[in-house]
């Protein structure tokens, strides 16, 4: 991936919050905003790789991210530094809070624990962290949220075993 644009407009940081508290926090190039659906490119932001068993995320994977502020949910193409497709990382989060500033995008997004996985050729599709989710006290501290990230995570599911799945990402 190349570096983010000089130009600011184009500059984001992106800061994934967990249980009120900063998981990470990376450089982003801005793609593309209408408003409601946010789009970045962001390198794999940590310098040594993570194998999660059905997918390895190592230095030079570039993922394009798509983020809302109306969805419980944001999705992560992740592609090979040579341009492979791995497949797509999916957040159950509240919806994305974006601050614009004229000289940066900050887009704040609070992890709900749920993840989902699906590969490139759409044969594997797995439900990720629902120990965590469990564990995590959110049914108890906002019953309401937890009911959504729940809720999310069977659409996501669904949407993900069918090919039109990639149609998440342009609204449909």
């Amino acid at each position: 991936m190349s570096a983010p644009s000089a130009d600011p407009a184009r500059t984001a940081q992106v800061a994934l919050t967990k249980a009120g508290k900063l998981k990470i926090r990376y450089p982003a190039e801005l793609l593309s905003d209408d408003g409601t659906h946010l789009v970045v490119r962001a390198a794999w932001a940590r310098e040594t790789a993570k194998d999660f068993g059905f997918v390895r995320f190592e230095p030079g994977d570039v993922f394009v991210e798509h983020y809302w502020r109306d969805r419980w949910y944001a999705v992560k193409e992740v592609r090979a530094a040579d341009g492979r497709l791995k497949g797509w990382y999916c957040d159950v989060a509240r919806p994305a809070v974006v601050d614009a500033d004229g000289t940066a995008v900050t887009v704040e997004v609070e992890d709900l624990d749920l993840d989902l996985w699906r590969s490139a050729d759409g044969t594997e599709v797995l439900r990720l962290d629902e120990d965590e989710f469990a564990a995590s006290g959110l049914a108890v501290r906002d019953p309401r949220a937890a009911a959504e990230a729940a809720r999310t995570l069977d659409v996501l599911e669904r949407a993900a075993r069918t090919p039109e799945f990639t149609g998440l990402l342009a609204g449909r």
